[in-house]
């Protein structure tokens, strides 16, 4: 049990420091560790409400609290570096926090499974919002974990925010 325990604690740790590192250069992660820091006003290491508005009011405006809170409110925890370094890699990717597409999905999963009827979503994803086209359905099917005629949407959002399992993970 406690084996179990820390290889989960390590696939974690392993997973959340090495995919947003690799996703750039170490110029590019030079280059954002000069701006974390030329934001954390106060050098503790973090950039909170009060550092934002001193850099902006240095930039000659006054940010309101709902302005700055707002802008907090981006951050699913204090922002560190690695946070830092993390929602920009998201806001480059161009794809929602993880917890944003799954909680999309959910409003569609009555039964809250984690799962849902790939005829069902074919016809929400065609007909709702945003539409897809049958053909961007069916490339989203092919590389989807679908069993049994269910879509596991749980399973597809990790996919999308951290890649296919290596069949050694398996």
């Amino acid at each position: 049990m406690s084996k179990a325990k820390s290889k989960t604690v390590k696939k974690r740790a392993q997973r959340a420091t090495s995919n947003i590192f690799a996703m750039f250069s170490q110029e590019q992660i030079q280059e954002f560790k000069e701006t974390f820091n030329l934001l954390d006003q106060n050098h503790d290491g973090f950039i909170d409400k009060e550092d934002l508005h001193d850099m902006l009011a240095s930039l000659g405006k006054m940010p309101t609290d709902q302005y700055l809170d707002s802008m907090m409110s981006e951050a699913p925890g204090p922002i560190n570096f690695t946070m830092f370094l993390t929602m920009f890699g998201e806001k480059l990717n161009g794809t929602d926090p993880e917890d944003v597409i799954k909680n999309a999905f959910a409003c569609f999963d009555d039964e809250n499974k984690g799962f849902l009827n790939e005829d069902r979503l074919r016809e929400l994803l065609t007909t709702m919002g945003d539409r897809f086209t049958e053909e961007e359905v069916d490339e989203m099917y092919r590389e989807a974990p679908i069993k049994n005629g269910n879509f596991d949407y749980v399973e597809f959002t990790r996919i999308l925010k951290h890649g296919k399992k290596d069949k050694d993970d398996e």
